[in-house]
């Protein structure tokens, strides 16, 4: 259930994919079941729990000049359990690959200035995020603030004179009550009461939310004090961009103090760098966001979704003549959300990305709306599961590199070209993986018992996959349920197929990248047919030959949690189930879940308590009494897009069921249970050590 780049895009996009995101640990048990999985006996070949901290992937490509690109280097540290990013530099021609900057330590948002002699980034100083620069001539740093906040959105004026950056600025709420006596020296009181009366009281991977708003500052470079430009009880940042002149900044807001209400609302402004005064530039029915200004300062690109209260809503790209007020709708003939954009240098159109049957792909555009795909598809961000994803850059010239999408490695960085095979420029994942034997991912074809609809599939077959022999099936279900998967790297998808598992993904119906009609399927109807496209997904790899039937297992998260809980009250057919961060009843999760507004107005036909019986029918808990196969249940502690009240109201009916049933509460984790990379290995584990529990051949002492 969701999340992507800066807050205008999140904005803007939500109804395109609203739920990509939608204890007591058995570990001890899984390594008791698995001997081999990190053990002694484990081959030297087999990838193993401990490689997750090897991976690494390429990000935010940007060109110093027309042959060379510098990116974020991300790794995964098994010192912190978390993620590192340093800067690489790479020469397109001769393919020399250095450090870019010679520090160690992690940093983000990397921008390069105008005359790209000066870097832009951020970096932790005393556990507080502060903005630095990097001058490349001299090869110095010098740190710009001292802020209590996060500097956001780093955005360049076009002299290299000033930064604009969106900061977190706290409005103190008074309690309602102001009469506490004060307490005696010494003593020992309860903590003080908090009192909420915001819409948006908590989010998840933030918890509980303190009063304020995004607010635009700008910054000489050459230091000082930052000066906030915008006001009002609403966010004001996401992508922000001047104006050619550098008089002005153009950012989306929702500019009503009632924004939390309604979600997919806001605008394009701009500020006036020098007084702070603000005017309103567009006015459209529907989210505008990401404003970008042409290099020749005449256009204004951006962003938008015809809002029509649907579940799934494609973005377009839109283009304003900022001196007539004219505005083309670039993308209208494409039926697919857009995802990021770039000017040409000559201002005559934009290089953007858009989603395609489990694909990121790319396209040009030029200013009357003549659509031109790249044979380009991008991935290789998404780690843990096979989500699409991908960045890309354009120099000056018009040369393009993006991060790619190949099955077996994490995200390279490529450099397109127009005539002969892309050229890779970076192989960092050659050392951890290179040696490894991996699953071989295969396109699956399936067509849909429900209309005969193409369904996209991909099968991950065990390495050393033997088509004669019966191998245990995983039918592995993504969340969203707008999202998409593909035939990308995923190391939750590799572990399970290390252990000999064949894996099965799917993008049934509702999925993105296949266009409106295809998403609105399951508009106020999900769960529902989808489960029937799953289940022809798992008939068609068994008609295959080498899947063991009685080892069926099947789990997935977020929407895919809703549709795992769905299934195995709608079918008897697996031996054991995993349902992650699900929604069980629709009723108690649209009046819990931190998106309750937009989930309440995009998701349900009305207030949840004006249609509670069509809520009850599409909520798995109303099928609980069908269920009968064994069946965990797996959530973060402190997730608030599912929380974990769902888990445990479906573990409780389990459990009064008689069914065989466990819960796996993982301390501190958000939706994103995979954020760390122990929590990946945490996640997988317990997934496959209860699979391994059911498997019809395993012999255990509690069975």
């Amino acid at each position: 259930m969701s999340a992507h780049p800066s807050e205008a895009r999140k904005r803007s996009t939500a109804a395109c994919a609203v739920m990509t995101a939608l204890c007591v640990s058995i570990m001890p048990t899984f390594a008791a079941d698995n001997p081999s999985v990190d053990g002694a006996d484990a081959s030297h070949n087999t990838l193993t729990y401990n490689d997750t901290f090897n991976l690494e992937f390429v990000s935010n490509p940007q060109f110093i000049n027309d042959n060379t690109v510098i990116y974020s280097r991300q790794s995964l540290d098994i010192m912190t359990d978390g993620r590192q990013a340093r800067l690489w530099q790479v020469d397109i021609k001769s393919g020399k690959h250095r450090p870019f900057i010679a520090q160690d330590e992690s940093v983000s948002q990397a921008t390069l200035s105008p005359n790209r002699n000066i870097l832009a980034y951020t970096k932790a100083v005393d556990g507080r995020t502060q903005l630095h620069l990097y001058y490349l001539d001299t090869q110095q740093s010098v740190r710009l603030t001292n802020t209590d906040e996060a500097p956001g959105n780093l955005t360049w004026s076009p002299d290299g004179e000033t930064l604009a950056f969106s900061l977190f600025t706290e409005e103190k709420n008074t309690p309602i009550f102001t009469a506490m006596p004060s307490k005696p020296e010494g003593a020992k009181w309860a903590e003080q009461a908090t009192y909420i009366d915001t819409t948006q009281y908590r989010g998840d991977g933030r918890g509980y939310l303190r009063e304020g708003y995004n607010q635009i500052y700008v910054l000489p470079v050459e230091g000082g004090t930052p000066r906030q430009l915008t006001t009002g009880k609403f966010p004001s940042g996401g992508s922000l961009s001047f104006s050619k002149d550098g008089d002005w900044i153009y950012f989306a807001t929702p500019n009503r103090e009632d924004y939390a209400l309604h979600p997919l609302f806001s605008d394009i402004y701009r500020v006036k760098v020098t007084t702070g005064e603000t005017e309103q530039v567009t006015s459209m029915e529907g989210p505008e966001g990401s404003p970008s200004l042409s290099p020749d300062g005449k256009y204004l690109a951006f962003s938008h979704v015809n809002d029509r209260k649907l579940s799934y809503q494609n973005s377009d790209l839109m283009i304003m003549e900022l001196k007539s007020g004219d505005i083309t709708r670039l993308t209208e003939s494409l039926d697919r959300a857009v995802g990021d954009f770039e000017w040409r240098k000559d201002s005559r159109g934009l290089i953007f990305s858009y989603l395609d049957e489990g694909h990121n792909k790319l396209a040009a555009v030029n200013l009357k709306g003549d659509v031109s795909p790249l044979d380009v598809s991008m991935g290789g961000q998404s780690l843990g599961r096979p989500y699409t994803s991908g960045a890309f850059a354009v120099s000056d010239e018009g040369t393009i590199v993006y991060t790619s999408a190949a099955r077996s490695m994490p995200g390279d960085l490529t450099l397109y070209r127009k005539r002969g095979d892309d050229k890779a420029l970076t192989n960092l994942n050659e050392d951890a993986l290179g040696h490894k034997d991996l699953a071989e991912v295969i396109d699956l074809s399936v067509v849909s018992s429900v209309d005969e609809r193409e369904i996209d599939a991909w099968v991950a077959l065990p390495p050393g996959f033997d088509k004669t022999k019966k191998y245990p099936l995983i039918l592995e279900i993504h969340g969203g349920p707008h999202a998409a998967y593909g035939p990308h790297f995923a190391m939750e998808i590799q572990l399970m197929a290390a252990q000999g598992y064949v894996v099965v993904w799917s993008n049934p119906r509702g999925s993105s990248s296949y266009g409106e009609d295809f998403g609105n399927l399951i508009h106020h109807n999900y769960p529902s047919e989808d489960y029937n496209d799953l289940m022809d997904v798992v008939d068609a790899v068994i008609d295959k030959g080498y899947v063991d039937t009685d080892n069926l297992f099947i789990t997935g998260g977020s929407g895919g949690g809703v549709l795992t809980a769905w299934s195995i009250g709608k079918t008897d057919r697996f031996a054991a189930a995993v349902v992650a961060k699900p929604v069980i009843n629709w009723m108690s999760f649209a009046l819990t879940a931190d998106a309750y507004p937009f989930f309440s107005q995009y998701w349900m036909a009305d207030m949840p308590w004006n249609i509670a019986d069509k809520l009850w029918k599409r909520s798995p808990l109303s099928l609980v009494g069908n269920v009968t196969t064994p069946t965990m249940l797996l959530t973060g502690e402190s997730d608030y897009r599912t929380p974990i009240s769902e888990s445990e109201q479906y573990y409780q009916a389990l459990k009064l069921q008689g069914v065989d049933a466990a819960m796996v509460r993982i301390p501190g984790a958000s939706h994103g249970i995979a954020s760390r990379p122990s929590r990946l290995i945490q996640k997988v584990g317990n997934i496959l050590a209860w699979f391994e529990r059911y498997k019809s051949d395993a012999q255990h002492e509690d069975k």
